[in-house]
């Protein structure tokens, strides 16, 4: 009988009817004998109905188990669970079911297993790559954190499920001002002889609907180390280059003096010998910038009121201050300080901010004092923010490098940190923290 279930329904339930109509047409002929026509009728067609009903039943019996099969299985992949298929050993529209529902399970395991390798080999990389990563979710919360993210925040333990405020709260100062500020930046951890430089990085995206935040905190210390010294590299060849050119000329024309001399032609000797002195005082003047970074004295703490302080500093370089607390005093050296700030601001108004852009706010905390720079001009790109602090890197095409480089060795002279980071909306904010 396994032959019948290969027949498509419709045929086996049309077979079926047309016994049960043959079949009462032959008991009503066997019954008109004894019964009146329309007694044995429906007394045939009754009985045939009978019997019909159960042979459809009985031959649709395997038809139900299948729906039911077929329904388990939809909802076991709804559940994920593509671990098995569906039997039929008929043919015909129900085989073609069965074989497309096989088919179907078997194409969404393959993508299942292949989902699952890929995520396993993602988590690998994530976990395992020396950048520090965070998810944190809208209400704040760290979905994500690396191994890397767990040594630097969490001293090695989880950091999933904790509120993200309380790991920042744990953290380094300096890693705290980073976050304040919001956006990329760029911040140093530890003291000058044992200092950790670091690049954060903040991502907003949608996550099943949700804003999540990704922060990556990538260690730049053995990057920047090496950059340092093919920076000295250039530095020497620019050094050489400039006593090269002004050495020469210098010999050349000192050689033309003596023969000048020699012959007593002394009315062209004043002629070499202002250029032998302009070269010198280029080449002097060459060297003595150079070397006050190299130089830089120990900063001489004393009293300064910020009031005054700001208002010196605003007959040199235009800008928009802002002091809290107005008669605020604080530590440091003042002619330090001031050509710390000069320098900053000059940046800000050579970054393409408008005028009425640049701001110098200075803010008491706890622990001392945030001197903040701000412009809206065009930021810092991620390689220029890496090698921002780093002596005699410029961007400018005649600039010497050492705005920057002078502000940071300052800063941490007096005991302090210096940030770069970019602003939201534009623009780059240099904070400074000065200790109390």
């Amino acid at each position: 009988m396994h032959w019948l279930r290969r027949l498509p329904v419709v045929v086996r339930i049309g077979g079926m009817a047309v016994c049960g109509i043959v079949l009462a047409v032959i008991t009503q002929l066997l019954l008109s004998r004894w019964l009146l026509p329309w007694p044995a009728a429906g007394i045939a067609a009754l009985a045939a109905s009978m019997l019909t009903l159960l042979l459809v039943r009985q031959a649709l019996s395997p038809v139900r188990a299948l729906f039911r099969a077929l329904a388990g299985t939809v909802g076991s992949y709804r559940d994920g669970d593509y671990s098995f298929g569906i039997a039929w050993e008929g043919g015909g529209d129900l085989g073609d079911l069965v074989a497309a529902h096989n088919a179907l399970g078997d194409t969404l395991r393959d993508q299942r297993l292949a989902l699952v390798q890929r995520e396993l080999l993602l988590d690998t990389m994530v976990q395992n790559t020396p950048v520090a990563m965070l998810l944190v979710d809208p209400v704040r919360r760290v979905v994500l954190g690396n191994l890397s993210a767990r040594r630097m925040l969490g001293d090695g333990r989880r950091l999933e499920g904790r509120a993200f405020d309380e790991v920042l709260a744990n953290a380094d100062p300096a890693l705290r001002d980073a976050f304040a500020r919001g956006g990329d930046g760029m911040f140093s951890v530890g003291s000058e002889d044992d200092e950790d430089i670091y690049h954060l990085s903040r991502r907003s995206f949608h996550l099943n609907g949700r804003v999540h935040e990704l922060v990556m905190l990538r260690q730049l210390t053995a990057e920047l180390r090496r950059q340092e010294v093919q920076t000295w590299k250039k530095v020497i060849r620019v050094i050489s280059h400039e006593l090269n050119n002004s050495l020469a000329p210098i010999a050349s024309l000192a050689h033309s003096g003596s023969e000048l001399l020699r012959r007593g032609q002394h009315e062209r000797l004043p002629t070499a010998l202002a250029t032998i002195e302009e070269r010198a005082r280029h080449l002097e003047g060459f060297i003595r910038d150079y070397a006050r970074f190299a130089k830089l004295p120990a900063p001489r703490l004393e009293p300064v009121n910020w009031q005054r302080f700001l208002a010196q500093l605003r007959t040199q370089v235009e800008f928009i201050g802002e002091l809290h607390p107005q008669d605020g005093i604080a530590r440091f050296d003042a002619a330090q300080m001031e050509q710390t700030l000069i320098n900053l601001l000059k940046n800000a108004h050579e970054s393409g901010s408008a005028p009425g852009d640049v701001r110098l706010t200075v803010r008491k905390l706890p622990e001392g004092w945030r001197i903040e720079v701000l412009d809206r001009g065009s930021g810092m790109n991620e390689a220029v923010l890496a090698n921002a602090l780093l002596p005699f890197y410029s961007t400018k095409r005649h600039g010497t490098g050492l705005g920057l480089a002078l502000a940071r060795e300052i800063t941490e002279a007096h005991g302090g940190r210096i940030a770069l980071l970019n602003r939201d909306g534009g623009g780059l904010c240099v904070a400074m923290v000065l200790p109390g």
